[in-house]
């Protein structure tokens, strides 16, 4: 049930990337499961934090290139972030206790 949830956590996001975490390391009593849950919660929010920045790069960019090399680092960051919950959810599943 402990890997379950936690690997439910990664996921998510597929389903629910900011309400399960959330919800999960709220109402979990085991330190592992929310341990787990808040790792997801971050892994979740970095990329759209990371668009932040970009966002105001891209604005104020004085070159096409230079925009669309802001785009294309924003999908860079949010795909290696949705690879990472995939690959992380798949270890947890895994692991034994």
């Amino acid at each position: 049930m402990r890997q379950l949830l936690s690997s439910l956590s990664y996921f998510s996001i597929f389903f629910a990337p900011f309400l399960f975490p959330i919800i999960v390391w709220i109402v979990a009593r085991d330190e592992y499961i929310a341990g787990h849950a808040k790792r997801a919660l971050l892994s979740h929010v970095f990329p759209f934090l990371a668009a932040i920045p970009l966002l105001y790069f891209l604005v104020t960019s004085q070159s096409v290139g230079s925009a669309v090399g802001f785009v294309v680092l924003f999908f860079v960051i949010y795909g290696l972030s949705f690879v990472y919950n995939i690959v992380k959810g798949i270890q947890v599943l895994r692991e034994y206790y």
